[in-house]
């Protein structure tokens, strides 16, 4: 036979295909909770965005908007009112506050 050794061995192919699977389960279900996490950060983010343009509205209409549709295009865009993980953004018109 000839002594080629400049290639891999079928054995060694498949240890370090092993290993990679090995560590691919042990991180995946980690970055799905992360995912998660940082959706509920960019939530809070986005109702303190929300609150702000609220209390502008206040501050230029001298009232509250009765929904927080009435902020959208002076200033809030639609996509503002929709968390990144789909729920809506609350909001009291009694007292101007986001929920």
């Amino acid at each position: 036979m000839l002594k080629n050794e400049k290639a891999f061995t079928l054995i060694e192919m498949l240890i370090v295909l092993a290993i990679i699977s090995v560590l691919i389960i042990l991180i995946v279900p980690n970055l799905s909770a992360k995912s998660n996490e940082v959706n509920e950060t960019g939530c809070e983010a986005l109702k303190k965005v929300v609150q702000a343009q609220v209390d502008a509205y206040y501050l230029d209409e001298g009232n509250y908007p009765l929904k927080l549709g009435d902020l959208v295009e002076d200033y809030l865009t639609s996509e503002q009112l929709i968390c990144p993980n789909k729920n809506k953004i609350g909001y009291d018109p009694e007292n101007g506050k986001v929920l």
